[in-house]
């Protein structure tokens, strides 16, 4: 039976309702010592002025004042556990977001780390002061009962006020919440715009094309600042009315109060202390609606994550398989991105045993990057399967997977850290073997050891301190670290010189040696010496497949009979039986 799949921010409530016990029971000590200023007022007023004695003003100040400093150690503490509720949900949640987002990611969503962003704006609202209105605004009915208790009346008004400031807290969510969200929508857009721009410097400052991504940037950001004004403004509005309304209230209720006294039927005492109570009372809502902004962008944060949650839920847990062997097999698989209507990939069918090096030509647009990033597991087929050792890829854990396959997509990302942090893959504690093994495999260990620190040398974010070719060569060495079953390399070649290649070629044949089975994706005829079969795809087909010379045989006869290793021909047509796939022995059978 499958286990149910569990939303992260779901599952983080529940566990966080101890601390929500915990507040609820602050709250309700805070708001009983809240009484200590009416009471004390009233006991001052109605007995120590009327009996003059010293003795009693004094028994009741300390009283009074011990109950502050309560009140005020419980505010204390009750600070400390939001801050600490915000700092534990930062840390249940954000590995937790950083996986979903790149499961999204393959889902065909951007790729941006907006979700901590929001994760950050929840925590903001947690651990603010906007959270205690919340705690603080059920009793309000209270403090209105109280002050129903001295008089009728003054309960009426009260309860009139506080009406009245629901309204507005109404009104408020009604006319702001719509351009708030288009608001944060647009900025969420702006700012992954703006990283964009960042990525994108070199070409940006090479083409002058600063000044149009300036121009439309500052206009989609001016609608965002204009919808944020807009609220802003609506929202400076009704906070200036609510506290107007409260303000006016509480003198309202003073001087029906004095009536109240003047007629007999108040205390002078009961007097002060309805104006203090009836203050508050409203005090949440009024600080409800000044915070309204804030509470709005974390309620949608917060809706977003969830979203999230919900649209890339974590894989149920599975059985850890055995170690592949290197038994590559696609059976009918095809890819269409999410909205378009024509297939990346259809039908493509070919197997690899371990050992196996196979070569992927065909022009541009041929969809052999996306067929790589189906072997690795990162993209899921619409059609047909992708298969090592048996297992499906794209459903077979990465942590379990991961280690077994060696990828060099076509743009190396290299991470901050140092040359080693990167060839181990960001492993917590790397094997050195293992790394100087990858290393001397690349042919790269003589390059790193003239690094300033060697291994130990800071690449910069992204290997801004490296050159392309440099960049590759580690690349090529964070794929072949640990000496992976399944080797996939996407233009491995591409800012290598002549000594890089013949350093690829090694490696490739080393990987072989081990057992690997090995995809490359080449455009050069000298990388593909190292190959055993070759794949040419066209417009998302296979159209042949099979032993390297054959299928090249195919292609330019004249040229591999006069030639041993042919240069790569023009792949504009096949040369006699286009679309017949070429065996020989058994092998390389085509879709």
């Amino acid at each position: 039976m499958t286990a149910a799949r569990v939303n992260p921010l779901r599952a983080a409530a529940k566990e966080a309702r101890i601390a929500v016990v915990y507040l609820a029971a602050f709250s309700l000590f805070i708001n009983l010592l809240v009484l200590t200023s009416p009471i004390y007022m009233m006991q001052v007023y109605d007995r120590v002025l009327a009996s003059g004695k010293i003795e009693t003003l004094v028994m009741l100040t300390i009283i009074a004042g011990i109950a502050v400093l309560v009140l005020g150690l419980l505010e204390m503490v009750r600070g400390q556990i939001l801050a600490r509720l915000g700092r534990w949900l930062e840390r249940k949640l954000a590995p937790e977001l950083i996986a979903t987002s790149l499961r999204a990611t393959f889902h065909g969503a951007a790729a941006n780390a907006q979700a901590l962003r929001d994760l950050g704006l929840v925590r903001a609202v947690l651990a603010g002061p906007t959270v205690n209105t919340l705690f603080d605004a059920p009793w309000t009915p209270i403090f209105l009962a109280i002050i129903w208790l001295m008089h009728p009346l003054l309960g009426m008004l009260g309860v009139a006020s506080a009406l009245l400031l629901l309204g507005l807290a109404a009104l408020n969510e009604y006319l702001s919440r719509r351009p708030l969200k288009e608001a944060g929508l647009l900025a969420i857009a702006s700012v992954q715009h703006a990283d964009q721009a960042v990525r994108n410097v070199d070409a940006f400052q090479a083409m002058g094309m600063l000044p149009g991504f300036l121009a439309g940037w500052t206009r989609r950001n001016e609608h965002a600042l204009a919808l944020q004004v807009a609220a802003a403004d609506r929202n400076a509005v009704l906070v200036g009315c609510s506290k107007f309304a409260r303000i006016f209230v509480q003198i309202l209720i003073l001087g029906f109060g004095a009536y109240l006294v003047i007629g007999g039927e108040l205390t002078s005492g009961g007097m002060i202390a309805a104006s203090i109570l009836l203050g508050r009372g409203l005090a949440p809502v009024e600080q409800a609606i000044g915070a309204w902004k804030q509470m709005v962008a974390g309620r949608d944060a917060a809706g977003r994550l969830n979203r999230l949650f919900e649209r890339a839920p974590a894989p149920p847990p599975t059985m850890p398989l055995p170690a592949p062997s290197g038994r590559l097999a696609c059976e009918q698989v095809g890819f269409t991105p999410r909205g378009a209507e024509r297939p990346v990939l259809n039908g493509v069918t070919f197997a690899l045993e371990p050992g196996d090096a196979v070569g992927i030509i065909g022009p541009s647009a041929a969809g052999k990057s996306t067929l790589c990033k189906i072997l690795v597991g990162s993209w899921r087929p619409t059609q047909g399967h992708a298969r090592l050792d048996g297992a499906e890829l794209f459903t077979w854990p990465a942590e379990q997977l991961g280690p077994h396959i060696g990828y060099l997509p076509q743009d190396v990302e290299l991470f901050g850290g140092s040359v080693r942090d990167n060839i181990a893959r960001l492993a917590e504690r790397p094997e050195p073997e293992a790394v100087i093994d990858a290393a001397m495999t690349a042919g790269v260990h003589d390059i790193i050891l003239r690094l300033p620190k060697g291994y130990e040398t800071e690449i910069g974010e992204g290997g801004s301190h490296l050159s392309g070719g440099q960049r590759q060569r580690i690349g090529l060495a964070r794929a072949l670290y640990r000496r992976p079953k399944l080797i996939v390399l996407d233009e491995p070649n591409a800012s290598l010189d002549a000594e890089g290649e013949e350093s690829l070629l090694a490696a490739m044949a080393r990987a072989k040696g081990w057992g690997a089975a090995v995809v490359i994706v080449a455009h050069h005829p000298r990388i593909l010496r190292a190959v055993d079969k070759l794949l040419l795809l066209r417009d998302g087909r296979a159209e042949l497949f099979g032993p390297r010379d054959a299928v090249l045989a195919r292609l330019r006869p004249a040229t591999v009979a006069a030639r041993g290793d042919a240069a790569l021909p023009r792949l504009g047509a096949t040369a006699g039986g286009e679309g017949r796939p070429i065996t020989s022995r058994g092998e390389g059978r085509g879709p």
